[in-house]
């Protein structure tokens, strides 16, 4: 079967919700985006982009999980281990952690365990630019730019241009027992 494919555009228009879904809520607030390593910082850089238009305060992060993942049996390799960069004090802060895909949520369970490390945030909202279900914890998006219905066994793969060259989305479908 043909993988289903989203677009330069599907992104960028995706990107524009979650920008237009948290300048309205957050109504010019100060707010702090970090961006999950790898692809998820891609990601908040776009929103922060289309938010430093406002009038507000902001600042960016990096978040690598790499370390507090609970699936390392499962990986095909040894995770390679990049730097986070949180150049603001997180104590009392609103953050918005910013990733590419939600799925099970235990990239989102790691993010928080690892932002715990750098002080207590007022405040913690999730961000993803794609929400495609079959979470195994409660884990749930304040913002979703794209909502894929995929089955369990299917494999979204994103590209953006940042990281691999080009903005595309794959949903490569499994068959299913």
């Amino acid at each position: 079967m043909e993988p289903r494919i989203l677009t330069a555009e599907d992104i960028a228009a995706g990107v524009q919700r979650l920008a237009d879904a948290i300048r309205e809520r957050t109504q010019g607030k100060p707010i702090c985006l970090v961006g999950i390593r790898s692809r998820g910082d891609e990601v908040a850089e776009r929103v922060l982009n289309l938010l430093s238009q406002d009038d507000r305060e902001l600042a960016f992060g990096v978040l690598d999980i790499s370390l507090y993942r609970d699936d390392f049996e499962h990986l095909h390799e040894n995770p390679a281990l990049k730097e986070s960069d949180i150049p603001f004090p997180v104590e009392g802060a609103h953050i918005i952690l910013v990733d590419d895909v939600l799925f099970t949520g235990r990239t989102i369970r790691a993010a928080l365990d690892a932002l715990s490390d750098y002080g207590r945030p007022g405040r913690i909202e999730l961000a993803v630019l794609i929400d495609r279900g079959h979470r195994e914890m409660p884990i749930q998006p304040d913002y979703v730019g794209i909502t894929l219905d995929t089955c369990r066994l299917d494999h979204v793969w994103v590209s953006l241009e940042g990281t691999d060259g080009s903005d595309e989305v794959r949903i490569v479908v499994k068959e299913q027992p």
